[in-house]
């Protein structure tokens, strides 16, 4: 995986590699949908701000650790992986379906 510097990495970025992980990801980690949310997938990011990642996947900790760990590694910077499901949080998940961009 390449791994970009904070400074050049972008929201159309973000969902190009999204888009091509996202085949190895459905196979080690069973995810079968990923976007972004918040301020990447707003076009607000700073060099400080992590990126707001939602899967849909079956709960498995285990697996979404793992899956936190290599998307870190892959963009070199803080990833927060939100699953996305019916007994979340309703303001979070109001918050994903209005700003929420798949790859």
């Amino acid at each position: 995986m390449t791994t970009h510097s904070i400074q050049s990495i972008n929201r159309e970025e973000i969902l190009s590699q999204l888009r091509d992980l996202l085949p190895e990801l459905t196979k080690r980690y069973e995810v079968s949908k990923i976007g972004i949310f918040g301020s990447v997938a707003r076009n607000e990011a700073t060099e400080e701000s992590d990126i707001d990642i939602v899967v849909y996947m079956e709960p498995n900790m285990f697996k979404r650790f793992h899956l936190k760990k290599e998307l870190e590694e892959c963009f070199g910077r803080d990833v927060d992986v939100i699953r996305y499901w019916y007994g979340m949080n309703k303001f979070l998940k109001a918050r994903i379906d209005r700003e929420a961009v798949y790859a």
